[in-house]
This record gives C-alpha cells, sequence and structure tokens, in this order.
C-alpha cells in the first residue's frame, strides 16, 4: 500500500525524472481525469449555451497540459522558451459562461498536477472538484429565490380599479410594480402596459398566465423570467 501511495504521490524516490514510463502514465492519467471532468460537466450543465466542442476541449487542455510539464521537465529555460512560443498564440473565443471558464482552470490544474507527477494531488482533486460541482448543481446553490420576472401584455383600455388583473397578479406575486402604460397610438385604443413581478412559486407560471389570458381585452401576454434570460 506505502508502495502504490508513493507512486501515486510522485515522491521523490523516483527522482522526478520523466522517463518514457512516467510521461505515458502521466498522459493516460490526464486523459482519464479529463474525461471525468467533461462528464460532470456534461451532466451539470444547465442553460442554452452548451458546446460540444467545448466538452472535448475540457479533455485536450488537460492531456496538452500534462504534456506541456512534462516538455518543461526541471529547465526553467525550457520553461521561459515555451511561454514566449505560447505568446505568439491569441485565442479570440469569447466565453459567456462564468462557470464554463472554472472549468477551464480546473481541466488546466488537473493537468499540471498529472504532467509533473503528483498524481495523488491530481486523482484527489478531480473526486473533489467534482462532488463540489455534482452538490452545487443538485442543490440548486445560488439560484435567486423569489424569481425576478417581467409581464408584458396589452389591454383595450387603461387597467382600472375594477380591473382583474391586480388581484390575479396579488395571487401569484409577493410584489409587482408597474414599469411603463404606454398607449399604442395610431388611432388605436390598446395599452401596453409592463410589470416587474417577484414570482413566490415559477412552477405555478402556466397557471397565473392561464388566468391572465381568461380576461377579457387583454392579449399579447409575455412573461420573462430573469434567471432564465441571465443563462443564455
Amino acid at each position: 500500500m506505502d508502495g502504490m501511495w508513493q507512486i501515486l504521490e510522485g515522491t521523490p524516490s523516483s527522482g522526478g525524472i520523466f522517463t518514457p514510463e512516467a510521461i505515458l502514465l502521466s498522459l493516460l492519467l490526464a486523459f482519464v481525469l479529463g474525461q471525468a471532468l467533461a462528464w460532470v460537466y456534461y451532466f451539470t450543465h444547465s442553460g442554452m449555451s452548451y458546446s460540444r466542442s467545448f466538452v472535448q476541449s475540457l479533455i485536450l487542455i488537460t492531456v496538452v497540459v500534462a504534456m506541456v510539464m512534462a516538455v518543461i521537465g526541471t529547465s526553467i529555460i525550457t520553461a521561459v522558451g515555451l511561454m514566449g512560443a505560447l505568446a505568439i498564440i491569441r485565442f479570440r473565443n469569447i466565453i459567456k459562461d462564468t462557470r464554463d471558464i472554472a472549468f477551464i482552470f480546473c481541466s488546466l490544474v488537473i493537468g499540471m498536477a498529472a504532467g509533473s507527477q503528483r498524481y495523488a494531488v491530481a486523482i484527489v482533486g478531480t473526486i473533489i472538484l467534482s462532488l463540489i460541482i455534482i452538490y452545487l448543481y443538485v442543490t440548486g446553490f445560488g439560484t435567486h429565490q423569489p424569481h425576478n420576472g417581467f409581464l408584458r401584455f396589452t389591454v383595450r383600455s387603461h387597467i382600472g380599479p375594477e380591473s382583474p388583473i391586480p388581484a390575479i397578479l396579488r395571487r401569484f406575486c409577493g410584489s409587482y410594480t408597474l414599469i411603463s402604460a404606454q398607449d399604442s397610438g395610431f388611432g388605436v385604443s390598446e395599452v401596453e402596459y409592463a410589470y416587474q413581478l417577484m414570482i413566490r412559486n415559477a412552477e405555478k407560471n402556466q397557471q397565473m398566465l392561464s388566468e391572465l389570458q381568461k380576461v377579457e381585452g387583454l392579449e399579447n401576454i409575455s412573461l420573462t423570467m430573469q434567471e432564465k434570460l441571465l443563462e443564455v
């Protein structure tokens, strides 16, 4: 058991020598751990910004960084030269999601650990990072409650005190604020309303829209959830 742990730990007993066997082990381990990270990203991804090439890039980045660490070895001159060569490359891809940037950093660190023969750090770090990501996904950590929403619709005339619309909004929303009420003009008596809502339960959005559709003269109903808008 101690011998196996020494192999994983990359102890000084191996002298930190980058033999062909050690390099092959580092690259294979980087490939396996990079694939594990990519699977975690795949299963926990939400929103509409999914990219197959990004998932594959997580694996490639991990392996490439491990190879870079093997190339550098213990040579400072090689490291400086490699930094100069990489500085020529210009990456023009725009990453919109901060979470994707965090995954790129994870793949970089895992590749560095595997490439520098810190196998225990690479394996344990990947496991812990994966568990943290799964925990954040399952618990929905950081989700804003109550949900912010924007409601727009048009009615044939201005909303009066006898209108059922405020009563419907009070049933489904903790609070609501009128943002604008604009006449459409051009000889048409329709008025376009915009509300900011603090919705109690997003699962009842469809029920709220159904109640609004029953109101006579109310048309062009549009509900936009801010949480969904931010994920796009």
